[in-house]
């Protein structure tokens, strides 16, 4: 995703709100017209469209280039989303990643290419595997980002529980 046409898409678009609400306010006391109203909330409708073609553009892109390897298989963790859009540090972050609509369109591209589709259930320890030797490590908290085993075995967090998810057994083939 490029990074900066979307923080610049939504500055804007913090920008172009601000003033919609503004013109809101002085239309109450009698000053602005319904006309000028319209003309703005059209503004702030194509940015959202704007944004929202950014984001799905990305996931196209990426999913083109995950099948493009041609895999023999794919497997993605099921992430329980609504309980993550319930932590108000986190919400905004999550609805925009747009994790349902990444799955769905995966899916239909692993069917369209003969690609075998797993999902691992949500409660399989992925990240608090260890890829070496199987150990379990209980402690390991959310800002752990570096996977520190007993065993020696040292690596980034996400790519042990990549790992971990690509040797995972129990697993749900849709």
């Amino acid at each position: 995703m490029d990074q900066r046409s979307i923080f610049k898409s939504c500055k804007e678009l913090r920008r172009e709100q601000r003033c919609l609400s503004r013109k809101y306010e002085h239309y109450k006391k009698g000053g602005s017209t319904q006309k000028n109203i319209q003309k703005q909330k059209l503004k702030v409708q194509r940015l959202y469209h704007r944004i929202d073609n950014i984001r799905t553009d990305y996931i196209n892109k990426t999913i083109a280039g995950i099948v493009k390897t041609k895999p023999s298989y794919i497997t993605i963790e099921d992430l329980n989303v609504s309980c993550m859009m319930k932590n108000r540090h986190l919400s905004k972050a999550v609805a925009s990643q747009k994790f349902y609509e990444f799955r769905t369109r995966l899916k239909n591209k692993c069917d369209e290419k003969g690609i075998e589709f797993r999902i691992v259930d949500r409660w399989y320890p992925s990240s608090k595997l260890c890829h070496c030797c199987g150990v379990i490590k209980k402690d390991l908290k959310v800002s752990d980002r570096i996977y520190r085993c007993d065993c020696g075995y040292v690596e980034d967090r996400d790519y042990n529980a990549s790992l971990n998810l690509k040797d995972a057994k129990t697993y749900k083939i849709v």
